[in-house]
Order: structure tokens, then sequence, then C-alpha cells
């Protein structure tokens, strides 16, 4: 599996946990003490405070507005929707419901961020208040075909023919649902992930809207999804380097706490990146730093690998000796020497004749090759302390350097 896979996996675990409580909150809830019946009606509006809170804070404008999104149609249900679907308006309040919120939760996965308090902001607000006005004139105009149109059956036997829901509404929430796993993979973003949880909650909402109890749990849950979504989110922007995708420094120094008593550490430079940088340009050097990245990230012994800050990384090897570490050192080091990074030319070629990379990089006469020196040391009854480690180990560096680089010192 690729790592953008398992990241969407793990993403979308805790969504599915979170709607697997919703079904345990309905099948429950007659039995929840009086008590606690306010928060069955008032949930979804205390959810909107609290993340939309976190969201400004974090500067996630996308949030807001999906949360504005299911507030809004979890208000409309307790207006409008509850006496059933046997009115005009409530028919075309719950058809543009179905086929609306959907798209407009996929619509914000896939759009990037812009913030909240902007022109940006206002923009897509403009946009949902406008579709709020048009379900308005609809309604006021007595606009009996529209709505009709919503409700038609496009598949006729319907296979969705015992549901209560237009099949626009089951084409919509599947084509979002779409939009928002496939932004996930591409973008790799938690938010992304929380959208289509949220499409997926709320889907179930839309399908029992006459029934309060339940339409209030997965508005709810809808909301919480988007919620860790800014959660998971900000947690990535402090422990992972957006770049390279490694761990940064940050998590580095948790890692640092939980050591065991026997462990290796190894700095790793790129050899002249500047230099590097200055000739060639720093969108290929950001390709080589993903591309050391890369190799450091799968380098064997159980070692972790971390983005200490520039063209630096650091190398963890819990429980095993400096002899050890350095045998995989020595090999990661021959790896990137002989990896053949491409400058990018009217001959080469994007992908091979597979349609995958091949190893070692691409070796046409457009290329360039780059080196890294490593610095190692080990914790021992001089060296006590991680941070006495990580010095030791950032000198040896230095002397590889002093060296002649591309090499390795302890």
């Amino acid at each position: 599996m690729t790592r953008a896979l398992l990241q969407a996996i793990a993403q979308f675990a805790i969504h599915a946990a979170v709607l697997g409580a919703g079904f345990v909150l309905v099948f429950y809830s007659a039995a929840l003490p009086p008590s606690l019946a306010g928060l069955q009606v008032y949930g979804p509006y205390i959810l909107f405070v609290v993340g939309a809170a976190l969201a400004i804070g974090f500067g996630r404008g996308r949030v807001v507005l999906a949360l504005a999104v299911l507030a809004a149609a979890y208000g409309v249900q307790q207006l409008w929707l509850q006496e059933g679907l046997g009115t005009f308006p409530a028919r075309a309040i719950y058809a543009a419901l179905t086929v609306l919120v959907p798209l407009n939760l996929a619509l914000i996965a896939v759009l990037p961020e812009r913030g909240t308090f902007n022109r940006h902001g206002a923009a897509r607000l403009a946009v949902l208040l406008a579709q709020a006005a048009f379900i308005a004139w609809v309604i006021a105009a007595s606009q009996t075909e529209i709505t009709d149109w919503a409700y038609q059956k496009f598949l006729d036997p319907s296979p969705f023919g015992a549901a209560r829901m237009p099949q626009l509404g089951i084409a919509s929430f599947a084509a979002s649902l779409l939009i928002a796993l496939i932004a996930t993979l591409v973008t790799r973003s938690a938010i992304s992930a929380s959208m289509a949880g949220a499409i997926a909650a709320f889907a179930v909402a839309a399908h029992v809207v006459t029934a309060s109890a339940t339409f209030s749990i997965f508005t709810a849950a809808a909301e919480l999804m988007v919620t860790i979504g800014v959660l998971q989110d900000t947690f990535r922007m402090a422990f992972r380097d957006e770049l390279t995708g490694l761990p940064s420094r940050r998590a580095l120094n948790e890692r640092l706490m939980s050591l065991p008593r026997a462990y290796t550490v190894a700095m790793v430079d790129v050899d002249h990146f500047k230099q590097f940088n200055d000739t060639y340009g720093h969108d290929l050097g950001d390709q080589v730093l993903k591309m050391v990245a890369s190799h450091i990230a799968r380098v064997g012994g159980g070692g972790k690998a971390f983005r200490y800050g520039g063209e630096e990384f650091t190398v963890l090897f819990p429980g095993i000796g400096i002899r050890e570490a350095i045998a995989h050192l020595e090999a990661l080091r021959k790896i990137i020497e002989s990896y053949q990074v491409a400058v990018r030319a009217a001959d080469r070629p994007r992908k091979s004749k597979s349609g995958k990379r091949q190893p070692g990089g691409w070796r046409g006469r457009d290329s360039v090759s780059v080196t890294v020196s490593i610095g190692v040391a080990e914790c021992n009854e001089r060296l006590t302390t991680p941070q006495a480690v990580i010095q030791a180990a950032d000198r040896a560096l230095y002397r590889a350097k002093e060296k002649g680089r591309n090499q390795l010192s302890r």
C-alpha cells in the first residue's frame, strides 16, 4: 500500500468509529435520562459553536463553512421537516438538503484553504446564501415543476424504489462521497477526509429526516467528524514536515523522551545543498530533499527518520548499537550517491514505458546526483542524555564534511 492510502485509512478509521457510535446512541437514545434530553435537541448547535471556534482559531475557513452548512440543515429540519413531507415547502426543502448539502461538502473538500474573514471567505459564504435564496424563491413562487424534476425517477424500475430520498439526492450523495474520497487520496488532507465522513453521516440523517433523535445524532456526528478533521490537520502541521512528509523536529523531541536505554542517533546532511539550489533552483532542490527523505525513511535496522531542519535529517535507532546502525547508514549513503535526479528538459520522459518511476531515478544526459554526509553516535557512559548524543552525532557530521563529504563519521 502507498503511504497516501495508509494515511487515508487511518483518517477514515476515526470517522468510522464516530459513525458507529452514532448508531449505538440511536439504539440507546430512548434510555437516556431526561436531564440529557436537551443535548439531543441542542447538541448540533453546541458542536457547531465549538467546532467553528476551533476552526477560526486555526484559520480553517473551509471547516467554518462546512459546519455552517450542517447546522443550517439541522435548523431547517427542526423547523419544517419534523411533521413529514406532505406539504410543498417540506418536499422542496428536503430535496434541496439531499442534493445541496453533500455537494457543498464535496466542494469544500477540494477547495484550497483561503482563511475565514477575507474576500475568499465572503465569496464562499455568498454562494451558500445564494443557494438559500434560490430555495426560498422556489417555495415562495410555488415552482412545483422544479421540485417535481428533483423527485423524478431517472431509473425506473428504480433500484432505490423503497427509498424516500429522491434519486437525484442519492446520486448527489454518491458522487459527493466519491469526490471527497479522491480529494483525500490526492491531497492527504485530514479535512478532506472529514468531509467524506460528514457526507456519509449526513446521508444516514437524511434518510430519516422526520426522526428528530436520529437526525440530530447523525448531524452531530457529521459536525464532530469535521471538528476532528481540524484537530488532525493541526497535529499534522505541528508534527509532520509538509515538504518531505517526515515527522518534524517537534516530533523528534517528543520521541527523544521515550527512548530505551540503548539507542543510536545519526545526523544526515545533503552535501553542497546551497550550491545545488543556486545552480538548479529551489524547485529541483525541493525534489532532492523529497528524494533523500524517501530513502532515509526506508533505512534498515528499525531506524526512524525525522527532518531536523533545512537539508539536515535525523535518524533514531532505538535498541541497537552503533556498529549495527553504521551498516544500515552506509547502505543508505551509497543508495543516495547512486541515485540520479533529472533536470527537467525536453527529452525527459515524465513516465517510463510501464508508467512507473524507474529505480535509481532518471539516468538521462540531463541528470545530476547528490551525496550526503553522516555523523553517528550512541548512548553510552559518557553520552547519557539524548541531547548529548545528538550533539556528538552533529560533531561527527562536521568531521565527515571536513574529510571531503559523502562519508560517514563516528
